[in-house]
């Protein structure tokens, strides 16, 4: 995975996660993680959290709000929940968090290395160099309030962090990976998430080294006042700067529904017609499950996709809002019934797989596989009547959203939207 995994624009929005999703946001998260795991090892799951376009489609698959910055906190904090229980077993721990919680993230760091051997004040000490990289190095207008410190048991670690601008109602995440990482100020992101701020200062960038040494030899030579005096000085003049090297940019609109030209079509149509083909051969119990079989098994196919997909299938996130919905009802409400069976199935998979039975969590990979055998040759339903069939039958599969337990169609309610 490319060290530079890009950037992408992410709202700022009000709202809250309701307990009944945040616990099965950190369900899903977790045995979706020991799945990574399972088929790809503890250095894959950081590689992917460290890639802003999967970290995206991971929270959109949760059913959180699928564009906007509400998914960073919401996602670590449900790993955090559900990957703690696991830790001795998976040799993975997550620390950090929001607000206070992420400035416990050394201490915690340092715990964890006590129990487990790896050096946690070594590590402690790599966070706040993170923090302190993101916060000052790079000044781009964004105050961090998040930082997320996910490390296994050998001292490999990802960090994923979150500034905002509170003025303008924008975000912006930054991915840190350990692997291949040779230094803290010397172009270290694997990719930053946030809202374009036109030029920014950034002395990370490889072509600020000269910069960095030169800031020290000044500060040494001339003294703080000295400096003091250069930069009025300098400040009368007008410097025009290098252009910053683009990255691959990942666009989150403002708006918070679910659009056609938010999504490839083509990959919908592949995973639902997958769905219907691997199905029956390989879920044939689940298909026996009244109302929600065949719509669980849409729901897997891009559950697996996550789990199993390459970096360049991510390219749309909204796309995995087909999987659960969103709290908001968009695209349309959780259908909680069609949720629930995700987790269990996915969790006896993984539980037979640690019993060496393989059978259940390799037909997930075969979803997968069969997605994109198919997507090039699927048809299906526009993707504005792919919308208005999930609304429809939200009701059946449990449909709820923060306003509360989805009506049956001939049922009334009051459309609005309470956004993060």
């Amino acid at each position: 995975m490319a060290r530079k995994a890009g950037s992408a624009d992410l709202p700022l929005h009000g709202g809250h996660v309701p307990r009944w999703l945040a616990d099965r946001m950190t369900r899903l998260g977790a045995v979706m993680s020991e799945a990574i795991v399972h088929h790809y090892g503890r250095d894959e799951l950081l590689r992917r959290l460290a890639h802003p376009f999967w970290f995206q489609s991971f929270g959109a698959v949760m059913g959180m709000d699928w564009h906007s910055s509400g998914i960073t906190t919401s996602v670590i904090g449900a790993l955090k929940r559900g990957l703690t229980p696991l830790s001795r077993e998976l040799g993975i721990h997550v620390c950090g968090g929001r607000g206070r919680h992420s400035r416990q993230t050394p201490q915690e760091l340092i715990a964890i290395g006590e129990r487990v051997g790896f050096d946690g004040s070594a590590l402690a000490q790599a966070s706040r160099l993170v923090a302190k990289v993101d916060s000052a190095a790079i000044q781009d207008g964004f105050d961090l309030y998040l930082h997320g410190f996910i490390v296994t048991d050998d001292g490999r670690w990802a960090v994923v962090q979150q500034g905002m601008n509170d003025a303008r109602r924008q975000a912006r995440r930054y991915h840190w990976l350990s692997e291949d990482l040779k230094s803290f100020v010397d172009e270290p992101h694997t990719g930053i998430d946030g809202v374009g701020q036109g030029r920014i200062v950034n002395l990370t960038d490889r072509r600020a080294e000269a910069s960095r040494r030169a800031q020290i030899d000044v500060l040494g030579t001339l003294g703080p006042d000295g400096v003091a005096r250069r930069f009025v000085a300098l400040s009368e003049r007008e410097v025009e700067p290098s252009p910053q090297p683009l990255l691959p940019h990942l666009v989150m609109p403002e708006h918070h529904d679910v659009r056609s030209k938010d999504v490839v079509l083509r990959r919908l149509h592949g995973s639902l017609a997958a769905a219907a083909d691997r199905g029956p051969e390989d879920f044939p119990d689940l298909l026996l499950t009244p109302g929600v079989g065949p719509r669980t098994v849409e729901a897997l196919a891009m559950v697996a996709e996550v789990v199993h997909g390459a970096p360049c299938r991510f390219t749309d996130p909204a796309r995995f809002s087909f999987a659960h919905g969103g709290k908001d009802r968009h695209p349309f409400p959780v259908p909680v019934r069609v949720y629930d069976e995700t987790i269990r199935v996915l969790k006896s998979a993984v539980q037979k797989a640690k019993l060496g039975q393989q059978d259940e969590l390799f037909a997930l990979k075969r979803l997968d596989d069969q997605a994109r055998s198919l997507e090039s040759v699927a048809g299906g339903p526009g993707f504005d009547a792919l919308v208005e069939g999930e609304r429809k039958k939200s009701h059946s599969y449990g449909g709820r959203s923060v306003f509360g337990d989805e009506p049956p169609p001939s049922g009334s309610r009051p459309q609005g939207t309470d956004v993060r």
